[in-house]
């Protein structure tokens, strides 16, 4: 299946409570693909398509609030619509899961695929400080397989989750294997475990849900909270793959797409005589920095391979902090580098410069 199906599926079997979104390329199938399973008939799934984005992501505040497992899902400019509702979301302390399929930009750009959202994502693409968990799929069985994951991160720190795709992972079609059907939480069940959710009193104090605190002493103070719970979030959950990575000279960093064609790319360099190893960052954010780290000990340099003029590549000269030179390949505005068009990147800009 494809994966922005794979995506839907995976929302269904793992008991997804409410899918509020709004149709844009190319991500609609994801909508679609609820839409046409009608998991509200056997499941009690609410699927709704809002009168925009900005009214979906208010939507899932509203059932993040009662400590439903609720998501959405766009594509760039759709997810530039709800970066308000996003920094709300975060600033309430409220779990949910957002998909963003990347297209190239900026503007309404093109309908082809690119990884140019990643500043908006993992650096706070609304107003204040603050992070939401990003995991990036290389696959569409990770497609699947990371909406478990990302509520599982999301109410495990009471956060926003992002999975951040692109229009290759979503249109591409590979074999998938799904998980079992699992039941959706009671509200018993989420009022035991979830205990500030707004689901009625029942012999309590109200919980109040809100992301505005006008005494600035009061808000530092949550602030300090929330840059706690981000410290611990990347003590704790960073993820990434390695490959070929124990004798390589050279580092190519990439994820999602870029770091499917770097594997092939790994192979094609290594055939020519040139060690080189893949590091992929599977959580954005928290970013693998000290695994990136590691290498600036052992290899002549390294090459950011992205979809976009360069942003993931500043993350990772942050990490090796000068040791060894860092440079940026990518293609943007919707095109798809070539494996071989990496390897001579890597040629020209680290080997013979």
């Amino acid at each position: 299946m494809k994966g922005n199906e794979a995506i839907a599926e995976a929302a269904i079997r793992c008991g997804v409570d409410g899918y509020f979104g709004y149709p844009i390329t190319p991500q609609s199938e994801v909508m679609e693909t609820l839409m046409d399973r009608a998991p509200w008939d056997s499941t009690g799934m609410v699927v709704l398509q809002a009168e925009s984005e900005i009214a979906s992501i208010n939507m899932v505040y509203g059932g993040a609030g009662c400590g439903k497992r609720v998501m959405t899902s766009s594509s760039s400019p759709g997810i530039s619509l709800m970066q308000e509702g996003l920094t709300y979301l975060a600033g309430a302390e409220l779990p949910c899961v957002v998909v963003n399929v990347v297209r190239g930009g900026p503007g309404l750009g093109t309908i082809q695929p690119a990884q140019s959202d990643y500043f908006q994502s993992v650096k706070g693409g609304g107003h204040g400080d603050y992070k939401l968990i990003t995991l990036a799929p290389a696959s569409v069985q990770e497609m699947a397989d990371f909406v478990e994951l990302a509520f599982d991160l999301a109410f495990k720190y009471r956060n926003p989750a992002m999975i951040l795709s692109d229009g290759v992972i979503g249109q591409m079609m590979e074999k998938v294997e799904l998980g079992e059907f699992k039941p959706r939480w009671t509200n018993e069940y989420i009022e035991k475990n979830y205990p500030w959710v707004t689901m009625g009193k029942n012999g309590r104090e109200r919980n109040i849900i809100t992301s505005v605190q006008l005494e600035p002493s009061v808000q530092e103070a949550f602030n300090h909270k929330l840059q706690n719970k981000y410290r611990e979030c990347e003590e704790n959950e960073v993820r990434y793959e390695e490959y070929m990575c124990d004798d390589a000279e050279y580092l190519f960093v990439a994820y999602g797409s870029s770091a499917r064609i770097c594997q092939k790319s790994v192979e094609i360099a290594r055939e020519k005589g040139i060690k080189v190893g893949l590091l992929r960052p599977i959580t954005l954010w928290p970013f693998p920095t000290k695994q990136i780290a590691h290498y600036a000990d052992k290899v002549k340099g390294m090459l950011s391979v992205e979809m976009s003029a360069g942003q993931m590549v500043e993350d990772v000269r942050l990490s090796v902090c000068g040791k060894v030179p860092v440079d940026h390949f990518g293609r943007f505005g919707g095109a798809v580098h070539s494996p071989g068009e990496v390897v001579e990147a890597l040629e020209n800009k680290l080997i013979k410069a």
